[in-house]
């Protein structure tokens, strides 16, 4: 195999500042992300010279965002000195939201979580209350946090114009249509906001802190208030070309309406229980969903024939390695997942011998805030 050749880029010397920024963002990631412990290690994975992987490390350090400690021992050559980011450096805000209640994380500079909030919403609330919570929760966030904020994530549910920073249009909250959600949140903190689809910050959640970390192709299952899934091929994200992939709870359904009517969590519940779809939610949905975990009767069958339907026409069209299930419909336990993935063989004949692999996320109801999180920590720069 031929090296890429070095990139002998002087930080003193480069023309473009915004390529430096970009460069030393990169380190910060490969450090955080543990893929670069030492300085040599980074000078590798960044195809650098060593002289130049040494000048981004000591601006780095410079400005308090690394610091070395310790020797790595290796089974040649002379020890290292370890890399790692400085948690204190500053921090980072998450935010995830749905018709039904707003989650905030706040996670330091190494990427670790240090505190965490959750209000509930209102069945009226308006697009103006809930960015008054959202910033109401940021404001609460800050109170004991160390460093400066560098970033705010926003994980917003419905269809997000991540480059324009606009959240298009959710249809469980009244009037939530082209709200300029980065530019209201930068004008209050003055920091980059990053926004994007909820099930897509929760994809990069589970690459930080869950089971996708060493996937590169993985599929994100989010019946919560609608349904919808965020798609990861060859590592990246898949968004559309109007940032609305992953829709799938608009499907046509064939026993009438879309498929978030039958399969979102409220409307399993509903089934499980016998309600109708007017029937009003419990105030803990998850809760109320792991009372029926034991359930065993034609109507979760029915169910699980559903979900294994539209698991098995997702796999046939993108074979991908692992499914993660998240929302409130974890709390039917691996069974639920197990069942599903049996029942694809009958189903989808085609499946029978290798059905996908729909796994429980192990992640709690934050995901879609440390998602949010990680959005921002991956997309800041120097």
């Amino acid at each position: 195999m031929v090296r890429a050749p070095y990139q002998n880029s002087d930080l003193n010397s480069m023309r473009n500042s915004e390529d430096q920024r970009q460069l030393l963002a990169q380190a910060v990631l490969h450090v955080r992300s543990h893929r670069a412990t030492s300085r040599r290690t980074l000078a590798d994975v960044m195809r650098l010279s060593p002289t130049t992987a040494g000048q981004y490390v000591d601006h780095l350090m410079a400005e308090g965002l690394l610091h070395e400690q310790g020797l790595e021992k290796g089974p040649m050559g002379r020890p290292k000195r370890v890399l790692h980011t400085r948690g204190a450096a500053g921090w980072f805000a998450g935010i995830e939201f749905n018709a039904e209640r707003i989650q905030a994380v706040r996670v330091d500079f190494s990427g670790t979580k240090t505190d965490g909030r959750i209000i509930s919403l209102s069945e009226s609330a308006t697009p103006k209350a809930v960015i008054t919570e959202i910033s109401r929760l940021i404001n609460a966030l800050a109170q004991e946090a160390e460093g400066t904020l560098f970033g705010i994530g926003v994980g917003v549910p419905g269809i997000v114009d991540p480059v324009a920073g606009i959240a298009r249009d959710y249809a469980f909250i009244k009037g939530w249509k082209e709200v300029p959600l980065a530019r209201l949140l930068h004008a209050r903190y003055g920091v980059p906001v990053t926004l994007d689809n909820n099930l897509r910050a929760i994809a990069l959640a589970e690459r930080w802190f869950g089971g996708a970390g060493e996937l590169t192709d993985y599929v994100i299952l989010g019946p919560r208030s609608g349904f919808g899934i965020a798609i990861v091929i060859g590592g990246r994200i898949v968004t559309g070309a109007e940032h609305a992939a992953g829709e799938i709870g608009r499907w046509p359904w064939a026993a009438g309406g879309e498929l978030h009517d039958a399969l979102s969590s409220p409307a399993v519940w509903r089934r499980l229980t016998g309600k109708t779809k007017r029937a009003g939610l419990p105030a803990d949905l998850h809760g109320a969903l792991a009372a029926l975990v034991d359930q065993r009767d034609d109507t979760r069958a029915a169910i699980v024939t559903d979900y294994a339907r539209v698991l098995g026409s997702l796999h046939l069209l993108l074979d991908t390695h692992s499914y993660f299930l998240h929302g409130p419909l974890t709390a039917l336990g691996e069974a639920f997942c197990a069942d599903i993935t049996e029942c694809i063989r009958s189903v989808v004949p085609s499946l029978r011998d290798k059905p996908p692999r729909l796994l429980r996320s192990q992640l709690g109801d934050d995901a879609g805030a440390l998602g949010a999180a990680s959005v921002a920590m991956e997309a800041w720069a120097p």
